[in-house]
């Protein structure tokens, strides 16, 4: 065994690069703030009930003026938010209006909540935000649809669920049966052409925040306020069309296109696992691709497809890298949540033998029981890397952070497991692109993520994409986080 660390890398901004997302946006802009193509405003819809709707508004005219940072001992973790307009580096202001409000009945709510039938409540409730959604798109000319989710619909929906695990992952459970709201309304919601943003009534009135599932006498943990509207900003600019930031890269590298697969069961349970991929470039662009069909190995009990599946799901992906960037890339990485058997591996290559691109990595990544420990209170750093073999590696994504002056989590984290199932770079220098991958969700602006944004997000959209087979499906990644 043989423990090393990757520093933390560096996100290009709009004039300048800096290690933390907030501090970077604050200082030096979104990338593309030079550019014509950026959001000069974002407009801004707003669909819910009128306390929700009227609660989103002013929350978002709120924060526009700046939120001051909380107190504490780690001002780093915790900036102030600088608030949004032409005196501050985020210069693109949230729009609203109330003439972009979609006003949902609270009685026919209520009315709706009576039902004990749970998947007959979330299709109508979402038949009730798509109804108001339809009308303001077809009306006004919004970049983005903010969802205002009705405080008694979070009731009634968790009134069966099991206790919250706040290390768990946003996979949706193997064996879960019932609608799930978010989801269900974001494929719905595909055919409208905007993407939308969910937000809770926590997010913007702390005096809602939810109670525990175990505890119910204590309240759940809340982002602070600052943070909160960084994350909502940011999140917003990026589903209207801007680039906040991007990977630092050097020039002398090879342009590479990060490929993250994943598996998911269709809703009716009734089809074997079918894969999904998302392509992303060095500023996060990402596309959405439905792959073929997969099946479990009886020899390894993990997920793999078929050689010709597989040539086929890099086929699609560099043929929609090319048409989106007008070249291909010089080298393809790809991402799994389970390891390469030779099948998969012969049909990736066989892909980019018909595409000429001569480099390429393949790794699996998953979940690591294996520990480190650390000589005082604090955990392992964030990137500590530890081989194990010569193709078994380690890489905490979670851990103390020196630029936080502490540990920003709750419970022990536990690194990533990374197998190089057929790779040409070192082990070193794909732990770092993993790690740089981590700071690339858009929902966060704490940037110690667990998992890469490619894998993160080809699990998220597999939920998504499960209840989209008859619907319009859109390729961008904007209409999916």
């Amino acid at each position: 065994m043989n423990a090393g660390f990757i520093q933390e890398p560096a996100l290009e901004f709009g004039t300048g690069a800096h290690v933390d997302i907030r501090f970077g946006l604050m200082n030096h802009g979104p990338l593309d703030c030079r550019s014509e193509m950026a959001p000069q405003r974002v407009r801004t819809g707003i669909v819910g009930t009128s306390e929700g709707v009227e609660g989103v508004h002013t929350w978002l005219e709120r924060i526009g003026r700046g939120v001051e940072a909380k107190e504490s001992r780690q001002p780093n973790l915790f900036p102030r938010f600088p608030g949004f307009g032409e005196d501050t580096n985020l210069s693109a202001p949230l729009f609203v209006d109330s003439r972009l409000h979609g006003v949902i009945k609270q009685r026919e709510l209520d009315s709706l909540f009576k039902s004990s039938d749970r998947n007959r409540v979330v299709r109508e409730a979402v038949d009730m935000f798509l109804s108001e959604m339809r009308r303001l798109t077809e009306k006004a000319s919004t970049e983005v649809l903010v969802c205002a989710v009705p405080e008694g619909l979070l009731d009634y929906m968790e009134q069966d669920r099991p206790p919250e695990d706040d290390d768990a992952e946003e996979e949706e459970p193997a064996g879960a049966k019932n609608l799930d709201f978010h989801n269900l309304l974001k494929a719905r919601a595909m055919g409208l052409g905007v993407p939308i943003q969910l937000l809770q009534p926590s997010t913007y009135d702390e005096s809602k925040r939810r109670r525990q599932k175990r505890r119910a006498e204590r309240p759940r943990r809340l982002q602070d306020e600052a943070t909160r509207a960084w994350n909502v900003y940011t999140a917003l600019y990026y589903k209207a069309g801007g680039t906040p930031w991007r990977i630092a890269r050097d020039p002398g590298e090879l342009t590479s296109c990060f490929i993250g697969v994943s598996f998911y069961k269709t809703l009716d349970r009734s089809r074997l696992l079918t894969s999904t991929a998302q392509v992303f470039n060095e500023r996060g662009d990402g596309i959405v691709l439905r792959g073929g069909t997969a099946e479990r190995s009886k020899e390894d009990r993990q997920m793999h497809m078929s050689g010709e599946d597989s040539c086929k799901l890099l086929n699609n992906a560099l043929k929609t890298y090319r048409s989106e960037h007008r070249t291909l890339p010089a080298r393809v990485v790809v991402h799994k949540t389970s390891a390469h058997n030779d099948e998969e591996l012969n049909g990736f290559r066989e892909a980019l033998r018909a595409n000429n691109v001569d480099s390429a990595d393949f790794l699996s990544v998953g979940k690591s029981f294996t520990r480190l420990f650390r000589e005082g209170e604090y955990p392992p750093l964030r990137g500590t890397f530890l081989t194990l073999d010569r193709r078994s590696h380690l890489l905490y994504t979670r851990g103390s952070v020196d630029f936080f002056s502490t540990y920003p989590g709750m419970y022990v984290p536990s690194p990533l497991r990374l197998l190089c199932d057929g790779v040409e770079q070192t082990p070193a220098f794909l732990a770092g692109e993993i790690l740089a991958l981590t700071k690339m969700n858009w929902n966060n602006t704490q940037f110690d993520n667990h998992n890469p944004i490619t894998l993160r997000a080809a699990r998220g959209v597999g939920n998504i994409l499960k209840y989209t087979e008859n619907d319009r499906v859109q390729s961008r990644y904007s209409f999916y986080m």
